[in-house]
């Protein structure tokens, strides 16, 4: 009795924290567990017997934060944070779509900006060193692994956990320029996130419509998690051989560089092309009061 009393009182003292607060602390906190569990997985177990185990994490994190565990009042909450509803054929061709575009779209941003200005190597693989220092297989393992991980958390604690709830009360907008400006200034953690705040930040916004339009975390989950495997072995290591181009400035505008803009800007339109196609729709799972 006094301790549901004490829980009744923990849970009235946080519903009169601001809404915006609650959303960022909570899309956070949801998402530094599934990092900190792999961030402990690979000091405690050596690589890459490390992934095992950390699958298993996964399945039960999506469990959970899913809403599949739990009790029914909570879970209600959880569903709705994790957009889980089934998508239909039409959203799942056009979401998947928009998510390969997107992933075009952020490497094609990096290509761009680094014929333009010279490309920071040591800043940029300063954080996972590690990775070149491992046999090959070992380091694709690590890095898919924590490719993954990085989806999936991220997308539930800020497209999901965060920006759901302040998509209710702000409007779909104000919500992902909120959820990107958070998004954009966690990643300053990295030694690599300076040079490219802007990106973080574009990157994120485009995450946000995509999750909107869909109603689901998964396309962004897949676009998310393809989207650091190339980040992982093309700009934050040197297992695929790094990044050599000079600047446009050293070698003049060549094909090379017309090329990626080109390329930036067909995926750019496109993807907004897949998401007009998607109308909205209504959410099959309403918002519980308790998650206001």
């Amino acid at each position: 009795m006094k301790q549901s009393i004490i829980s009744n009182q923990i849970a009235m003292a946080w519903n009169k924290v601001p809404l915006i607060v609650r959303c960022v602390l909570t899309g956070f906190t949801v998402s530094a567990i599934g990092i900190t569990i792999w961030s402990l997985m690979l000091v405690g177990i050596a690589a890459p017997w490390s992934v095992l185990p950390m699958i298993v994490a996964l399945l039960a994190y999506l469990k959970f934060f899913s809403g599949r565990w739990g009790s029914k009042k909570s879970n209600e909450t959880k569903k709705f944070n994790f957009r889980a509803i089934k998508l239909s054929s039409s959203f799942w061709k056009w979401g998947i779509t928009a998510a390969i575009l997107f992933v075009i779209i952020v490497q094609a941003s990096f290509v761009i900006t680094f014929r333009l200005v010279d490309f920071p190597s040591e800043k940029f693989t300063a954080d996972y060193k590690i990775l070149n220092s491992m046999p090959v297989w070992i380091a694709w393992t690590v890095l898919i692994m924590g490719s993954v991980v990085a989806g999936i958390c991220e997308e539930t604690g800020f497209r999901g956990y965060m920006q759901a709830p302040l998509e209710k009360k702000y409007g779909p907008s104000t919500a992902i320029i909120i959820t990107s400006i958070v998004f954009m200034f966690i990643h300053l953690s990295h030694s690599w996130a300076a040079p490219i705040l802007p990106h973080i930040f574009f990157a994120s916004v485009l995450l946000g419509i995509l999750a909107y339009k869909t109603g689901s975390l998964i396309p962004g989950i897949i676009g998310h998690s393809f989207l650091d495997i190339f980040d992982y072995s093309v700009w934050w290591s040197d297992i695929t051989g790094g990044f050599h181009k000079q600047t446009i400035f050293k070698t003049g505008i060549d094909i090379h560089f017309i090329v990626w803009c080109l390329v930036f800007l067909l995926a750019l339109f496109v993807f907004f092309r897949a998401m007009s196609r998607l109308k909205k729709r209504e959410r099959s799972i309403t918002m519980p009061l308790s998650a206001m």
